[in-house]
């Protein structure tokens, strides 16, 4: 049954019918190797936030968005996801890019912008992109992907396809044009979309209470005639549940689901952020205690999956690829300037192979490129 909008699905923390606590039950479809790789990706996602913090606080890449403490909405919902599905993600989710089988070195290789890089230094800092993977670019401007995930929706169901895509956004998003056209167009032709909401209470500086008069994010479905679903987005799975379910609804021909995942946001909204001056401290220490990772430990070690060899080996080997990835990255040079002119046409038209020409006369000439390593980013 689809939980109303006003209703919080949890696992973790189940109440019966009396509101009383009840027996944490796994949902059906999850087992023991599921349960656990979910624990590996947010431990994963969390050891590469950190790193990366840490890396532009050094000046060793220009700007980062950390996702710490919303780990379970991205994992759980990417990991109820089929290799056909396509995802549209916001900039706060790595850990679904981790989920769909990206690896790390790609992704810390799109941070450096380099040779190796996937998008070639054109895109800014966790703006990834990953076709293989079918994880699509990830765009600064606000909720854009938003109704981009609905046309492949469409082009899906066009096609007979058997799936579906998901799209990422924050509580600031629903604020965006993007976000009442999304979801009236998926509504009304039953798009196989997900739209999945990581309500972490902040849009930068703005609380929720100055962005919407709602009582919740998830009852706006109601207007649109679509399922609205409000999970706890710290509850790994729970927020997989529920991804689980809409995925089911779309792929039956029932048309989109919009998920309130409510969660935290832990740190900065990015790098250039400082969160003290506006949030309050107490928030933070209350969300604190509802750690992602830390509950979902609670529940395996009472479960008989987690031990202290595990958990070891876990983190060692997340922080281990990590710094391996940041290792090898930065013996990788940058893009070649050749590159400005590839992958953009199948065909490069005649202005665009004169300028090329021009471009590697010059630099000849000068004996390399001119590379300017002090600029600053613009962030």
């Amino acid at each position: 049954m689809t939980p109303m909008a006003e209703d919080l699905l949890s696992v973790l923390e189940p109440k019966s019918a009396k509101g009383k606590s009840a027996k944490i039950a796994l949902p059906k479809g999850l087992d023991r190797a599921k349960v656990q790789r979910m624990y590996r990706l947010m431990v994963q996602t969390r050891q590469l936030d950190d790193r990366a913090m840490k890396l532009q606080r050094q000046g060793r890449i220009g700007f980062y968005v950390p996702s710490i403490g919303q780990e379970a909405c991205a994992v759980g919902s990417a990991f109820a996801l089929s290799d056909k599905d396509w995802c549209y993600p916001s900039y706060r989710e790595p850990g679904a890019a981790l989920a769909v089988g990206v690896s790390i070195q790609a992704m810390i290789h799109q941070l450096y912008g380099n040779a190796e890089d996937v998008t070639k230094g054109r895109q800014m800092p966790v703006h990834y992109a990953f076709r293989k993977q079918r994880y699509v670019s990830v765009s600064s401007p606000i909720g854009t992907q938003i109704v981009q995930a609905v046309g492949t929706a469409m082009a899906q169901r066009i096609r007979k396809e058997k799936a579906i895509s998901i799209t990422y956004f924050g509580d600031g998003a629903t604020s965006s044009n993007d976000f009442h056209t999304g979801l009236n167009f998926a509504a009304v032709y039953k798009a196989p979309t997900i739209f999945l909401c990581s309500n972490n209470q902040w849009a930068i500086s703005c609380p929720l209470g100055q962005q919407t008069a709602s009582d919740t994010i998830a009852v706006k479905a109601k207007a649109y005639g679509m399922p609205g679903v409000r999970v706890d987005g710290n509850d790994v799975l729970a927020v997989w549940q529920a991804t689980s379910e809409a995925r089911a609804r779309a792929l039956a021909g029932e048309g989109p689901t919009l998920i309130e995942a409510l969660t935290f946001r832990i740190g900065p909204h990015s790098s250039s952020d400082d969160p003290s001056r506006y949030r309050p401290n107490e928030q933070l220490e209350t969300w604190q205690k509802k750690d992602p990772i830390e509950r979902l430990k609670k529940f395996m070690k009472s479960a008989g999956m987690w031990t202290e060899a595990f958990e070891k080996e876990v983190v060692e080997s997340a922080i281990d690829e990590v710094n391996a990835a940041v290792k090898h990255a930065e013996t990788v040079p940058l893009p070649a300037s050749s590159t400005l002119f590839t992958d953009v046409y199948a065909t490069m038209p005649p202005h665009l192979v004169e300028q090329q020409e021009r471009l590697l006369a010059l630099e000849k000439a000068q004996g390399g490129a001119e590379i300017d390593k002090n600029a600053a980013f613009p962030l």
